[in-house]
């Protein structure tokens, strides 16, 4: 990794200050009964290690998996389940933990879907927010950052796999991915 691919855009002490005022407040939002948070894989699974710790409270996790963008830097605009949940949410509060929201393709899909398995309640915190690229609409209840519309690696996110082990959000050079030979 060279440092002219990546220029910082959110420390790793900013990350660790935002999450823990998240785990705060939803831990006020969601005072008691059971919370089911549930990280959409791979990306958000930096957040959610520390989201969960963040919350006091006993929550439960599960983890799906979700295809949108393939191994570019674009949606492709079609969104599949790759891997479901293990636990049934019927009757739980239940807080879908995401990496970023984009274009909100695929958050409105997956809302759709996991609202049919009837929870008490629905909610999204996410650690970046993208709001100019939005083309569907969705329903933040947590957001750690809203960033301007650059394409970000880093705490979970990546760029055709590489990156996600960065304690940073940075935003990767323009131009990059042409200069990358092919793997």
């Amino acid at each position: 990794m060279n440092d002219s691919e990546l220029r910082p855009l959110i420390s790793a002490e900013q990350i660790r200050a935002r999450v823990q005022e998240m785990g705060r407040q939803i831990q006020t939002d969601y005072p008691e009964g059971p919370l089911r948070l549930i990280a959409i894989l791979k990306g958000a699974c930096f957040f959610l290690s520390d989201l969960a710790r963040a919350i006091q409270r006993d929550v439960s996790i599960d983890f799906m998996g979700i295809a949108s963008y393939g191994r570019g830097k674009s949606s492709s605009g079609e969104v599949k389940v790759t891997k479901d949940l293990d636990n049934e949410i019927a009757g739980l509060d239940v807080l879908i933990v995401e990496d970023i929201v984009d274009t909100g393709i695929t958050l409105a899909y997956l809302c759709q879907v996991l609202q049919q398995r009837k929870p008490k309640t629905l909610r999204i915190a996410t650690l970046l927010d993208k709001p100019s690229r939005r083309l569907k609409p969705v329903d933040l209840a947590y957001v750690g950052f809203q960033i301007p519309d650059e394409f970000v690696v880093g705490y979970g996110l990546d760029y055709a796999e590489r990156y996600r082990n960065l304690a940073n959000i940075c935003v990767l050079a323009e131009g990059f991915e042409e200069a990358r030979p092919d793997e």
